[in-house]
């Protein structure tokens, strides 16, 4: 069988993420907004989001090989709420996207607002992670979202292909259970990290999971062989996101995937069959009943 340029690259990219190799993995623009906090030198701020922007893109997270221009492109975005001597007070927003195959498109693969990050920093501090203990907590909540990442990404290319990294973010929120600090404790919080990784590596999941690498295999990067094949191929699928939430109203992952794919589904759909439509529009519905007015074109 003839395999086109697209398919070489697309099996490229699926090898890497069953293959260990080794580099630096992601691309990573970090912004440390400090605008709620008057009064106060800035040059901190500057300084800790030049560390944290070396500290995400510097740091090997895999034994895998990524030249330069497949690192996965990332925005790591810091609020800072309240800053007392060293001691933070912020949220942090993670945004991720991967190439659509043979085109210029970029599709979200996650999103994820974490409003509970407290840290302590000191203008020069290094950072840098050691995955036997637990460190500082700006470097464990970097990491851990790092790993997330990865694993998502990996996900996207190979069914269930981020295990490896899911369970290393899971690690991460094993040793934070002995801490006090907060977003980490189990059932602290229906919506922390714990709460995260324990529904993405959920069994209940695993289909959600397996629809995850069908939404972006067998539709996002076969879009340009044909557009209504692949449009067909999310559609038929896309009702496990309901399947999904009814085992588990729980499973916070649904909504995330609803939030940072709403708008790509609406473009996708906006021209599909009136089937299609009404499926994409019926799932949307069940899962998000309040962001209705973002997808009533759908109808």
């Amino acid at each position: 069988m003839s395999r086109t340029p697209k398919h070489i690259a697309a099996l490229v990219a699926a090898v890497l993420c069953v293959l260990q190799l080794t580099a630096q993995e992601l691309n990573c623009k970090v912004t440390i907004n400090s605008d709620q906090i008057q009064g106060t030198n800035k040059s901190v701020f500057e300084t800790l989001q030049k560390a944290t922007t070396e500290f995400m893109n510097n740091t090997r997270w895999t034994d895998y090989e990524y030249e330069t221009g497949e690192r996965i492109d990332c925005s790591v975005f810091i609020i800072v709420n309240n800053y007392s001597g060293s001691t933070f007070d912020a949220e942090i927003q993670i945004q991720a996207s991967r190439p659509v195959f043979n085109s210029n498109y970029k599709t979200p693969i996650f999103f994820y607002n974490d409003k509970k990050l407290v840290f302590s920093y000191n203008e020069g501090d290094p950072l840098s992670f050691d995955e036997t203990y637990f460190g500082n907590n700006l470097t464990q909540v970097l990491a851990f979202y790092a790993y997330l990442v990865i694993g998502t990404d990996c996900d996207s290319f190979s069914k269930l292909g981020g295990t490896p990294f899911f369970r290393k973010a899971e690690s991460i929120v094993n040793q934070a259970q002995s801490t006090s600090e907060a977003g980490w404790r189990a059932f602290e919080d229906s919506h922390n990290r714990y709460a995260l990784i324990n529904n993405i590596l959920d069994d209940v999941a695993k289909p959600y999971r397996e629809f995850f690498y069908t939404y972006h295999r067998n539709g996002m990067d076969e879009m340009s062989f044909g557009i209504e094949k692949s449009r067909a191929k999310i559609a038929e699928s896309i009702p496990v996101l309901k399947s999904v939430y009814k085992a588990r109203p729980s499973m916070i992952i649904i909504s995330e995937f609803v939030e940072c794919k709403m708008d790509e589904l609406v473009q996708i759909f906006s021209k599909g069959t009136a089937t299609e439509r009404k499926t994409v529009y019926e799932t949307l519905s069940y899962l998000a009943p309040t962001m209705q007015n973002r997808f009533e074109s759908l109808k």
